[in-house]
């Protein structure tokens, strides 16, 4: 079997192992809380702090693939986060934990990473058919992070096994990026723009540190309003040396040229609906409805298999097809019919949650859009940008996707906190309505930011980077020189 046959599914699994890793730790932070003795807050920081990394660390990581070669970089990222998992699986204290989900955070850099492989070594006619089935394994691989989690931790058992699953899924993947993915010679040249990376690392870590601990602050706090100020003046300061910069990290024209910037809202917008999907349902189903009057009283297990599992299932065909429709339709047309669908699903589960198959119906609705919006939006993303920026473009895009999972899912804690039956820790029924219509307007803005996207500039020319290089549209049969 050649290279290149089993490089689409290998490529796949990394990618899964990515989105298993961002997901699998979200329903258990109260129970690694209860079980290392810690309170639910200091228990949050395996969140935070896998985060922080996520953000710091990938546009880095994305600009060293485009200098030093795809294989070596995917090779050493799966080696730091096989430490990091070793670590999680091993220890039985909070700081060593965060450390290990610290370790675990770089592994953000692989989706992007992934999809720069599959630019070089794809030929035209699989590229995008190829790009769609792994960006929507992506989505895929989220809800079946939670639904693995729910088996592993079924009454209480110890959160330690979560972290050997991911040990194992890791060293899976590793063997994969060792044999499966050719390497290239170096064939490009440039340096990687320290500076400018210190900078937004700065600006990222402040602005990220505001948004998820402000709940726990206090959203008036002077913690909270001083990291949120001091992340946008370090951000403006940033700006402007990156324009200064002959090769900056990021471009500001990869954040400012309009079909850039309409797809990274867009991105932002999907990454809040699928997390809305997740977690809203997620907490809804597992209300005990005799102290409510709502929700289904379902354990972690049930709330998995039973609700969360066909969902993943429909969106695992949803985006081997996605790759059809695209070549058929182009990616903006099928990102505006997905952006309808999610909003069809959570319209009508905003409105119709009583029964167990609204649930399961709506969740199977809203994962076929999180399928073809994943699935789109790369073809979108590189149809505006040269090969050699590949790497770097999709860290950035990935980033703004990290950016919308975690206001949706500080948004959503604090609502759940703020508005509780009274005598109680149990949420009002209105906070889940309001996170189901907050998803549907969610997905009205992905429509509207794919309206925006205009195709490829009139020049031909690809506005990144402060260079003037020809565009490679989505499905063109043209391709790039390799750049690694």
């Amino acid at each position: 079997m050649s290279t290149r046959r089993i490089l689409l599914p290998g490529l796949c699994f990394i990618v899964m192992t990515l989105a298993v890793l961002q997901t699998m730790v979200v329903p258990i932070v109260g129970t690694i809380g209860t079980q290392l003795g810690v309170s639910t807050t200091a228990a949050g920081w395996v969140l935070t702090g896998n985060l922080l990394a996520a953000v710091i660390a990938t546009p880095v990581i994305g600009r060293l693939a485009d200098l030093h070669g795809k294989r070596p970089v995917l090779i050493g990222v799966l080696t730091v986060v096989l430490a990091g998992s070793l670590l999680a699986a091993l220890t039985h204290s909070l700081l060593w934990l965060i450390v290990g989900r610290v370790l675990q955070g770089v592994s953000y850099a692989l989706f992007p990473i992934a999809l720069a492989v599959l630019r070089d070594e794809m030929p035209p006619r699989k590229l995008v058919g190829s790009m769609a089935v792994l960006s929507g394994t992506l989505g895929v691989g989220g809800g079946f992070g939670l639904v693995l989690t729910g088996l592993l931790t079924a009454n209480g058992a110890d959160y330690h096994r979560v972290f050997w699953l991911t040990v194992v899924f890791v060293v899976l993947a590793l063997a994969i990026a060792w044999f499966g993915v050719p390497a290239r010679p170096k064939t490009s040249g440039g340096t990687v723009d320290w500076w400018g990376a210190a900078g937004l690392a700065v600006t990222l870590l402040l602005l990220f540190l505001a948004l998820t601990q402000g709940r726990t602050w206090g959203w008036g706090s002077v913690a909270t309003l001083g990291c949120a100020l001091a992340g946008v003046l370090t951000g403006t300061l940033w700006w402007l040396l990156e324009k200064r910069t002959a090769e900056p990290l990021v471009a500001p024209r990869m954040l400012t040229h309009g079909p850039l910037l309409a797809t990274n809202v867009a991105t932002v917008f999907v990454g809040i609906g699928m997390f809305v999907n997740f977690l809203a349902c997620s907490y809804f189903v597992q209300t005990p409805r005799a102290v409510a009057g709502y929700g289904f009283t379902a354990n972690v297990l049930e709330a998995s298999v039973v609700y969360l599992l066909p969902g993943a299932a429909v969106g695992v065909v949803a985006a081997v097809l996605s790759g059809r429709l695209i070549r058929s339709f182009g990616p903006r047309r099928v990102l505006i019919a997905g952006a309808v669908i999610g909003l069809v699903g959570f319209v009508f589960v905003a409105l119709a949650h009583d029964h167990t198959w609204q649930l399961i119906t709506a969740g199977v609705v809203i994962n076929v859009f999180v399928s073809l919006a994943f699935a789109a939006l790369p073809n979108l993303l590189m149809a505006e940008v040269d090969a050699a920026d590949t790497g770097v473009a999709n860290s950035v895009n990935s980033i703004v996707r990290t950016v919308g999972t975690s206001i949706a899912s500080a948004t959503l804690s604090t609502a759940l906190a703020m508005f509780a039956i009274d005598g109680t820790g149990v949420a009002r029924e209105i906070v889940y309505t309001a996170a189901f219509a907050a998803g549907a307007v969610a997905c009205l803005v992905v429509g509207l930011a794919a309206l925006a996207i205009n195709s490829t500039p009139t020049t031909g020319e690809s506005l990144v980077g402060g260079r003037s290089e020809p565009a490679v549209p989505a499905g063109s049969t043209a391709r790039s020189a390799p750049t690694t």
